[in-house]
């Protein structure tokens, strides 16, 4: 038997004579249970809210993009467009021709982003859920489709031909400009469709037939931007790169939603990090009253101390009671805060009782790492703080009644 994990699984649970000894212990229990509950929900609603906010820039994200390692743009051959054609790992893939355009509409105008694509796209992405009003593209043809924002800025409705829309674009070349009107390539379009993303995107882009796009940049036949990929359901992702690559060579780069939408990725991993951060120092403060209680403990039990002292027990086991005890009364603290948080995170989950707006509730999402994550700060800050706390145990205290 572990004489020293027996008596500090009977101190755990039996109560002083001292009831001001019980309150300051049962404070300490209360402030590990709530620090617990409160770390994991918030990370649960930091969770939740990445998922929610990557699910509107994501859901145009394709599962592989390649783009140019030099310069703007780069040549497909027939020979890797036949390739491309026969690879597994690929569901359907799309070209691309992107490039930022002047556009005018009514004596109004803005910048934008062209984005050209072919007849693949909707295979690729899933562009038919974001199309608010109107419809998508056909090909061959001088349609658009533009954001929610640039819709705004331009006052531009669906299929209002008495308010065409003209697209400019530099010519490429050399040299000072002599003539406004021989500076820039132009195509007159008509809008038939608004598409709501996110505030970035419903701000800049259009949407159009790749065929403009090239016409407009005066592109070869074979030149394109960027090809986009959606990948088969069960593929891995690094096999289906490195085949692609070796496919399509140096002369780009391929990149996963994660890589495409780095920025994003980073601000929230920054933010979670940061409140993971507070609330870890919240419970720095909420272990000193488990130092308190254990040290409190040790004074009310120093009869007891001494006589287990007399009857052979050494200093080092009387400390090792303490130090479980300190323990155990934080990890059943942390098991039982995580127990309420899931309830709670899964009330909210289900009923949404506590809400964004009056038509969204606030998002959380439940990881598994986020268990493992608060579970072994509250086990490390629990056995530090009993660490600490037994450190006071000396033969002096333990002889003195």
């Amino acid at each position: 038997m572990n004489f020293p994990l027996y008596i500090a699984k009977r101190y755990l649970r039996s109560k002083s004579s001292n009831n001001a000894i019980n309150f300051i212990t049962y404070i300490a229990l209360i402030g590990v249970i709530l620090g617990a509950a409160s770390l994991f929900i918030v990370l649960s609603g930091f969770a939740g809210l990445k998922d929610f906010t990557l699910q509107f820039s994501t859901i145009v994200d394709p599962d592989l993009k390649a783009e140019p390692s030099v310069g703007k743009s780069f040549a497909l051959t027939p020979e890797e467009l036949k390739q491309l054609n026969q690879l597994d790992d690929v569901a359907q893939f799309s070209k691309i021709i992107e490039e930022r355009v002047f556009i005018t509409s009514d004596n109004k105008n803005t910048l934008a982003v062209l984005k050209g694509v072919d007849e693949h796209y909707q295979n690729v992405v899933q562009i038919d859920s974001v199309i608010d009003y109107g419809s998508w593209l056909e090909q061959k043809t001088n349609q658009l489709v533009v954001g929610w924002g640039i819709s705004n800025s331009l006052s531009l409705g669906v299929l209002d031909f008495t308010k065409p829309i003209n697209v400019y674009v530099p010519k490429p070349g050399k040299g000072a400009i002599t003539s406004t009107k021989n500076a820039f390539n132009s195509v007159r379009a008509i809008n038939i469709g608004v598409f709501f993303i996110n505030e970035t995107l419903n701000d800049s882009y259009i949407y159009a037939p790749v065929d403009l796009a090239k016409n407009l940049l005066n592109y070869n036949e074979n030149q394109f931007t960027a090809i986009e990929f959606k990948l088969k359901n069960g593929v891995d992702e690094a096999v289906a790169k490195a085949n692609i690559q070796s496919i399509l060579g140096d002369k780009v780069v391929l990149k996963n939603r994660a890589q495409l939408n780095d920025a994003i990725y980073k601000m929230l991993n920054t933010e979670n990090l940061a409140v993971y951060l507070i609330f870890t120092l919240v419970l720095i403060i909420a272990f000193f009253n488990v130092v308190g209680s254990l040290i409190m403990m040790m004074l009310d039990k120093k009869q007891s101390l001494n006589t287990i002292f007399n009857m052979g027990t050494t200093v080092k086991d009387i400390r090792k009671i303490f130090f479980y005890q300190g323990s155990l009364m934080s990890i059943v603290g942390g098991a039982i805060g995580l127990v309420l948080a899931l309830i709670v995170t899964l009330l909210q989950k289900t009923f949404g009782w506590v809400m964004i707006t009056p038509t969204l509730p606030y998002p959380v999402t439940i990881k598994l790492e986020n268990f493992i994550i608060v579970f072994i700060t509250i086990s490390v800050l629990g056995v530090l703080a009993s660490k600490i706390a037994s450190a006071r145990i000396s033969k002096a205290l333990v002889k003195r009644v």
